[in-house]
């Protein structure tokens, strides 16, 4: 059932652009923020030893986001569904970019000065427990994935 879903669903070029621009978009933003990708002073991209986790779950996130916001697009423009009841996808999105976000020093500084105490607050707790937060993001995309599937397949009449 899966595979016709996806197959119905990326068969349409707008969806598939969406999924693979939001895969890229996270990805680079993820891996940017999570000192893999470097631009300055030339492009490299580099994966420590101690890093293959976050970048195996750095890798899942931007997936899973980019599939699970273009199913849920498809479910909300062809069914008329609200944002409500598709919102898991975005909600796992956010918390996965946000997760990286506050990791990088620079960023967290600046979150630091313009929010004070509860900005250097933040940076640490994203910072200490951005392993985890990825992994309850993917869990949220995943079950997410797996409504949108089932609503979907629910809507149509798909034949094998």
């Amino acid at each position: 059932m899966q595979k016709q879903v996806l197959r119905l669903v990326f068969s349409n070029r707008k969806y598939t652009a969406l999924g693979v621009g939001i895969f890229c978009v996270l990805f680079v933003l993820l891996s940017y923020m999570s000192q893999i990708i470097f631009f300055a002073p030339q492009f490299s991209f580099y994966v420590s030893k101690d890093n293959v986790l976050n970048f195996v779950l750095i890798v899942a996130v931007a997936s899973l986001s980019g599939i699970v916001t273009s199913l849920s697009v498809y479910r909300m423009l062809w069914f008329g569904e609200s944002m409500k009841k598709t919102g898991g996808g975005f909600l796992g999105t956010i918390i996965g970019a946000s997760a990286g976000a506050c990791s990088c020093s620079s960023v967290g500084f600046a979150a630091a000065s313009a929010i004070g105490s509860v900005g250097g607050t933040a940076t640490a707790f994203l910072t200490q427990y951005e392993i985890p937060l990825r992994l309850v993001s993917i869990a949220i995309l995943g079950y997410t994935y797996f409504l949108a599937v089932r609503g979907i397949s629910g809507h149509c009449k798909i034949t094998k």
